[in-house]
């Protein structure tokens, strides 16, 4: 079998399983920040303050509208096919009595995505945004820090989301996976 010239280079993508086999034989520094993002293994830069300022409210606001309906996720990771794991900032994953012990959530227990952007706006509304809806993530929210503006993507359709809108004053935002349940964000610019 012979490969054309334009086809090279390629590059080797890395499987969710070569991802976990790799960290297990401590091929990451104790203290990496990485992601598998389509069987790319992904630096994480480092969280400003108004970053992490962020993901804590919203960490906050989630706990108290959503109380046990869902499970709260922060920067941890969730298994989005064979080729990706990323680490939202959040996420809110149906509820599990082993609270995922034996296995990361994947996109079919995931109910909302939400990723704060400071340095990675580009990076969330394209790529990650592509990959989520790909793999079916119902609802995904990107908040860009340096805008002040909530990004709101729902109902997956291929690559892109069928419904999208943008807002910067995002006063209360409804869950679609959780009817009943609503969020005021008025407060997070």
């Amino acid at each position: 079998m012979s490969v054309a010239m334009e086809d090279w280079p390629r590059r080797h993508r890395i499987s969710v399983d070569e991802y976990h086999r790799m960290a297990e034989s401590g091929l990451f520094a104790p203290d990496a920040r990485v992601e598998l993002i389509d069987g790319e293994i992904i630096d994480m830069p480092p969280m400003g303050s108004p970053h992490a300022g962020n993901v804590s409210q919203l960490d906050t606001l989630l706990h108290r509208a959503v109380g046990d309906r869902a499970l709260i996720r922060c920067q941890l990771p969730i298994q989005v096919g064979d080729w990706s794991e990323p680490q939202p900032d959040l996420v809110l994953v149906a509820t599990r009595e082993s609270f995922y012990k034996e296995h990361h959530p994947t996109e079919h227990e995931t109910l909302l995505a939400i990723e704060v952007s400071e340095s990675t706006l580009d990076f969330d509304l394209r790529r990650k945004k592509a990959l989520y809806a790909r793999q079916g993530i119902r609802e995904y929210w990107v908040v860009d820090v340096g805008n002040h503006r909530l990004h709101v993507f729902r109902s997956p359709a291929g690559a892109d989301y069928q419904e999208a809108s943008a807002a910067d004053r995002p006063g209360t935002q409804d869950i679609s996976a959780l009817p009943g349940i609503s969020i005021d964000l008025s407060s997070i610019f």
